[in-house]
């Protein structure tokens, strides 16, 4: 039986990017405050470059935009204080609704569906997580600040499989950075880039990989 895995932020939640322009409004920041542009602009984003490069870790790329963050704010911040600004809206307009739909269908196909994330528990307040419906709906998850474990580390997608008792070889993990799906295939899972700049394509290759209807 197939399996299919996502990544949480950027495949299945909007990325950062795509909603810091709301968060701007919501901090009373001028437009362009939060500079960072990531995957849609990443001339204008060398610390984005850098990670894409292998010179920092996403962790790495986060922790100095966090810094830019107090900066702004005359303050010490956290992660969680910027990404709530950012995710302050209704989950409707915050998480993919390709995915929802991936999900369900995969489910009620019989297909187990489980998430792989690094940070969901370092970015977002436990009671922001609580209020995201969609999360009760995976049947197993691997977080890498709880767990330990963070892709690409053949451990970490070894342990996700093994939570969904499934195999390794042939599962569907979808995912928006790229070194976590080169971490993936060498395991010999079927990695599918989710490009938040078009992700329809990637939901369309999801779903023919596990022999759904598209």
């Amino acid at each position: 039986m197939p399996a299919l895995v996502f990544d949480f932020g950027g495949p299945v939640l909007l990325t950062p990017f795509e909603l810091r322009h709301q968060g701007e409004d919501r901090l009373g920041l001028k437009p362009g405050s939060l500079a960072w542009t990531g995957p849609f602009d990443p001339e204008s984003d060398p610390d984005w470059q850098d990670f894409q490069n292998g010179l920092i870790n996403e962790r790495d790329y986060w922790k100095i935009q966090v810094n830019h963050f107090s900066a702004l704010m005359g303050r010490k911040t956290t992660m969680p204080e910027l990404m709530a600004a950012l995710y302050a809206g209704p989950e409707s307009e915050l998480i993919r609704p390709a995915a929802r739909e991936l999900l369900r269908d995969a489910k009620s196909h019989g297909i187990p569906v489980g998430m792989l994330t690094n940070d969901l528990t370092s970015f977002h307040a436990t009671e922001w997580i609580a209020g995201i419906t969609i999360v009760s709906e995976f049947d197993a998850m691997v977080d890498g600040r709880q767990d330990g474990v963070y892709k690409p580390d053949p451990a970490a997608y070894r342990l996700m499989c093994e939570r969904l008792a499934v195999s390794v070889e042939g599962t569907v993990f979808v995912d928006d950075q790229p070194v976590n799906l080169r971490g993936a295939e060498a395991l010999g899972m079927i990695g599918i880039h989710l490009d938040p700049r078009a992700p329809s394509a990637g939901f369309m290759q999801a779903r023919a990989a596990l022999g759904l209807a598209t």
